[in-house]
Order: C-alpha cells, then sequence, then structure tokens
C-alpha cells in the first residue's frame, strides 16, 4: 500500500530532528573542554585523599634524601 507524501515528508523531518538532537548530544559528550575539566576534577578528588597525599609527601621527602645523600657522598 502506497504512503501519502506528505506524510513521509513528516517522518523524514521527525528523523532529522531526533538526528540532530543526538548528534548534539554526543558533541557535548565528547566536547574535549569537557572531557579535560572532568579529568582535572578527578585528579584533585584523588590528591585530596589523605592516603594519596600523605603517600606522595613520603615518596617526595625520600627522593629528596636520595639526592642529597647522593651530592653529599
Amino acid at each position: 500500500m502506497a504512503r501519502d507524501p506528505d506524510t513521509i515528508q513528516r517522518e523524514i523531518e521527525q528523523a532529522r530532528d531526533a538526528l540532530a538532537a543526538t548528534l548534539d548530544q554526543l558533541g557535548t559528550k565528547a566536547s574535549p573542554k569537557r572531557l579535560v575539566e572532568g579529568a582535572k576534577a578527578e585528579a584533585r578528588s584523588k590528591l585530596d585523599d589523605p592516603r594519596v597525599k600523605y603517600a606522595l609527601i613520603g615518596a617526595g621527602v625520600l627522593v629528596g634524601l636520595l639526592v642529597v645523600r647522593k651530592i653529599f657522598s
């Protein structure tokens, strides 16, 4: 059974609108600026964890002591 051209045209326009909305959402999700901000926020939250913070401080002190020892040996 043949379909009405107006109905077909309307369905095509609806499909285009849906595709455009989907592409906009994908563009927002894959935005480099958004990804960078997310990575920075995640890194900050990890560094705010006392276990990570104190482990990094300890590693820094150890490296500093080794460098000082090497210089004066």
